[in-house]
């Protein structure tokens, strides 16, 4: 993709860089996990540490098999009394599914929220401004102190409101949920304030320039998290045991975190975005594979990720892929 050809779609990546801008998010699932037990029985199922979130804290996990491959990664949210799991929509229902499989004698509910509530993001150096100023009673310096991950429970218009600390964009965001019936009045107002859209084009240039791997383009049911470098943030080494630990500790001990590939970043010599799936080569011989790539409105050029071989993963080494050359680099692109 290449954001030049888009007046509107460079519009809405440039307020994303500069100012803010909008996104009406309809690629994420909502669950709800309620009952007094609910931190303890998620603790033992995703990779990070769950019981250690207080109210208003939240943190980023992926939800493994035994043989340590993804199902999902996911988005966790201590609200108070309940928590909240986001996660791709596409996913949702398999992981609601699992999910319930292991409540035996815990005090756990489940709920599928994804309908009911929908998802807007502000995102830019302007977004916790824009935000506070279409949500009643809620500070510029409220939102700014919010970290990583972070939420809390504002209302807009009389309907409820949860602000989430989101990063996954790739740029400063926050995340509003709120009643599906009360989202087109909430974006109307946020537009008003000066956010300008963002297109799913311009997010994606985002994400990609952010190195930020996306389930189901750059991850899925046979990557293991370390392939993807997720583990930094996705995973505790402290806590107790969960389901896929036990392939982890092994890579992360015996292995030395060695996995046979990596996700890396390419920078391409040329000017169109490569396919995903395409093929890149080192002295003639296939090393990895392109999984997404858009031609960066910050550097000018091309650049992709890709899962390349450990070997070959180098930064600095020049790879060749559908007639083009490229550099690996470290990621992010964009900082």
């Amino acid at each position: 993709m290449d954001l030049t050809d888009s007046p509107n779609s460079l519009r809405g990546y440039e307020a994303a860089r500069h100012r803010a801008c909008l996104l009406r998010r309809a690629d994420r699932g909502l669950i709800v996990v309620s009952g007094q037990d609910r931190a303890t029985y998620l603790q033992g199922l995703l990779t990070n540490d769950i019981v250690a979130l207080a109210a208003g804290m939240g943190c980023y996990a992926a939800y493994l098999t035994p043989q340590g491959r993804m199902i999902a990664d996911v988005w966790v949210y201590e609200i108070g009394d309940v928590i909240l799991v986001s996660l791709s929509r596409d996913v949702k229902q398999t992981v609601l599914e699992r999910l319930d499989q292991f409540i035996f004698s815990e005090d756990v509910q489940l709920g599928d929220l994804t309908e009911a509530y929908a998802a807007l993001v502000v995102a830019g150096p302007d977004a916790d401004k824009v935000v506070a100023s279409v949500i009643g009673g809620t500070h510029a310096a409220d939102l700014e102190a919010l970290p990583e991950h972070g939420n809390l429970r504002t209302s807009f218009d009389g309907s409820p409101v949860i602000v989430l600390r989101v990063t996954d964009l790739g740029v400063p965001a926050l995340e509003l949920v709120v009643e599906t019936p009360h989202a087109s009045a909430l974006a109307t107002a946020i537009s008003g304030a000066g956010a300008e859209t963002l297109d799913e084009s311009a997010a994606e240039a985002l994400r990609i320039e952010a190195g930020i791997p996306r389930f189901h383009h750059d991850m899925n049911e046979e990557t293991i998290p370390l392939e993807a470098g997720i583990e930094s943030r996705a995973i505790s080494l402290t806590k107790g045991c969960y389901v896929g630990q036990e392939v982890i500790i092994r890579v992360l001990h015996r292995g030395h975190g060695r996995v046979a590939r990596k996700l890396s970043g390419l920078v391409v010599d040329g000017e169109a975005a490569l396919r995903p799936g395409t093929a890149v080569y080192h002295d003639g011989r296939e090393i990895g594979r392109i999984t997404s790539s858009t031609v960066s409105p910050t550097l000018g050029h091309p650049i992709a990720l890709a899962y390349l071989h450990r070997d070959s993963a180098h930064a600095g080494s020049r790879v060749s892929v559908d007639g083009a050359t490229a550099t690996v680099t470290v990621l992010p692109f964009v900082r």
